[in-house]
């Protein structure tokens, strides 16, 4: 499946504490875009995990790149770095731990140039408020708009056939 541009991020940067804080801040916007708001805590944890780990273990100013995919279905998110070292779960509850917490699935994979650390969550695609109201119910009272009044007159100020009371609500 070919994921349409604006369902796509990647950003290139070199790795170092400030530059971390910045890249979550930047997928927290995208995921809000996409209206993923849900998803943004854990994918921002995740992202920050991830991208603490290569500074932590490959070192500060080192390239890096973070890559968001979501197929409307799936959300991918993929930190890749240059370091040869892969990285491996440790029983203590941190680092990758904290991923697969965070995620449905996770991996990582060698690259000609390192490696790439990736998680996914499952984000079905947000249903939008339709602009059609619904349908109203099988004997359930309907209240329509009264009439405009025809020009030059007062409105409301003799009744017109049909229309609701003044005291009754109208929706529109």
């Amino acid at each position: 499946m070919t994921v349409p541009p604006d369902r796509r991020y990647l950003v290139e940067f070199q790795v170092s504490a400030e530059r971390v804080s910045q890249v979550r801040r930047i997928v927290a916007a995208h995921l809000r875009h996409w209206s993923l708001e849900l998803h943004v805590r854990p994918v921002c944890r995740g992202v920050e995990e991830l991208l603490t780990n290569v500074q932590r273990h490959v070192g500060d100013h080192r390239r890096c790149v973070v890559e968001l995919r979501w197929s409307g279905r799936r959300l991918t998110a993929s930190v890749a770095d240059d370091g040869t070292g892969m990285p491996r779960l440790l029983g203590d509850g941190g680092g990758l731990s904290r991923v697969m917490a965070l995620s449905d699935s996770w991996g990582t994979c060698r690259t000609g140039e390192g490696k790439v650390v990736w998680f996914t969550r499952y984000a079905k695609e947000p249903r939008t408020a339709g602009t059609r109201s619904p349908a109203p119910l099988p004997g359930g009272r309907e209240f329509r708009r009264p009439p405009s009044a025809a020009p030059g007159t007062v409105p409301g100020a003799a009744a017109v056939s049909g229309a609701a009371p003044a005291s009754a609500p109208v929706l529109v």
